[in-house]
């Protein structure tokens, strides 16, 4: 017997709410990957963590808000703790592993494709993973096409967010970035559940609506409480960010100091005193 499937039990909310939420992560975790790469090396890691963390707790957020939207008429719908957690992690690292190379190789080429082929996985390993832990009193099946269909998209966005935030082009090109980003989890998110199908295990309607679903939580139970973890965490990372101007502009800023000698406003910009990429000014009549 086949389920009766409602993506979108409340309406536009939890659509609406799940793209702020990953173009929220996209935005702190592509400033932080921009501020990692105008700093001294032994300080670009800790900015790549960071980033890693933020994109990933981001998409994250994003698939299990949209999750809550989803319902199955004839069955409830619980969730295994352990897996829902796991793919948490899965989304951290394997973004992590993208941000890094494209931290530490640069925004173009092999290392563009690498990275953010890597970035665009992790993005689809959380989705399929957090699908894993649903408990139905049935069973999930996928149509082929449309889930390569859902990967591609996360892979190609992925690609061009990281591009995109590697031109360091300030304001404008951040918020685009951003805005890629969160496609690349919110498309791949509902390009993947255009893919499902449910199974519901035979037995009569009226047993099937009433019928005891195997171990879990239910959404309210787990949902809701666990998604205050990483929105706490993602506002930490947005505090960070907002008290670091250079982050949020993506660019190195610095004042004038002595004649035609430009100095840092301060050592957060880059440790030790120096400005990546730093031309020399222009002589002038004035100060020849």
């Amino acid at each position: 017997m086949q389920g009766t499937v409602d993506g979108f039990s409340y309406g536009l909310v939890t659509p609406v709410v799940a793209f702020l939420m990953g173009c929220l992560g996209g935005a702190l975790g592509l400033r932080c990957t921009v501020r990692s790469m105008v700093v001294a090396k032994s300080w670009r890691a800790g900015w790549l963590a960071l980033a890693s963390a933020a994109i990933g707790s981001g998409i994250w957020s994003m698939h299990f808000v949209a999750m809550m939207g989803f319902t199955v008429k004839e069955s409830e719908i619980h969730y295994d703790r352990l897996t829902t957690f796991a793919s948490l992690a899965v989304a951290i690292l394997m973004v992590g592993v993208g941000i890094f190379i494209v931290g530490f190789r640069g925004a173009r080429g092999t290392a563009l494709f690498t990275g953010g082929t890597l970035t665009g996985l992790g993005v689809a390993s959380m989705h399929y993973l957090g699908m894993a832990g649903m408990r139905l009193d049935g069973h999930l099946e996928y149509n082929t096409l449309t889930v390569a269909a859902s990967v591609v998209i996360a892979v190609v966005a992925a690609i061009t967010a990281l591009w995109a935030a590697g031109q360091v082009r300030g304001f404008a090109w951040s918020i685009g970035a951003s805005l890629v980003l969160g496609l690349a989890s919110f498309g791949m998110h509902y390009t993947g559940m255009a893919a499902v199908t449910v199974h519901l295990h035979e037995q009569p309607y009226q047993q099937a609506a009433t019928a005891t679903v195997p171990g879990g939580d239910s959404p309210a139970e787990l949902l809701a409480p666990l998604l205050a973890g990483p929105l706490f965490f993602l506002l930490l990372v947005a505090a960070i960010v907002v008290f670091d101007p250079m982050t949020v502009m993506g660019r190195p800023q610095h004042t004038r100091g002595t004649r035609g000698n430009p100095e840092p406003m301060s050592s957060a910009v880059n440790p030790g005193g120096r400005i990546p990429h730093q031309r020399p000014r222009a002589r002038t009549p004035q100060n020849r």
